[in-house]
């Protein structure tokens, strides 16, 4: 197996179990859980908003999104701040993580199409799929988890 290459590093986070990597090149902070002000007309998946530094940031239950289990605060819970491109614009999204593990590089099994089968998270929003340390890490396709619903 071969490193994955067009991610070299990537933070690895746990969702509901399973191991995701974000390329560490969009990871802008890494915050222990801070207030969040709901927004009552947000979609379900969006928490609320927090305040990073000044700035308004959605937050997204990642695994609401990726259609696992609501999160649930733990001590190891943290808010993993990104910088993404959405329609055009760089914009600061934090995703609620259960556990933030490492920055690491991690070898891909498999980068062409993921099965459906199998799977508990929503496969579209999975790019490749890697090992590290004896565990599946699937790596997130940013684009697509915050394009339309």
């Amino acid at each position: 197996m071969t490193p994955l290459t067009d991610a070299p590093k990537s933070l690895i986070i746990a969702v509901a179990g399973d191991l995701f990597a974000i390329p560490v090149h969009v990871v802008c902070d890494i915050l222990d859980l801070l207030p969040v002000t709901g927004v009552p007309t947000a979609r379900p998946f969006v928490n609320g908003l927090i305040n990073v530094r000044g700035r308004v940031v959605p937050l997204m239950d990642l695994g609401l999104k990726i259609g696992l289990p609501p999160a649930i605060a733990t001590p190891d819970s943290r808010f993993v701040v990104i910088e993404v491109d959405i329609a055009g614009d760089n914009t600061l999204v934090a995703l609620r993580a259960d556990k933030v593990h490492e920055v690491a590089e991690f070898e891909m099994v498999m980068a062409e199409e993921i099965p459906r089968i199998g799977m508990r998270c929503r496969a579209e929003f999975v790019r490749a799929v890697g090992r590290r340390n004896g565990r599946f890490v699937m790596a997130l396709d940013l684009e697509r988890l915050f394009v339309g619903g």
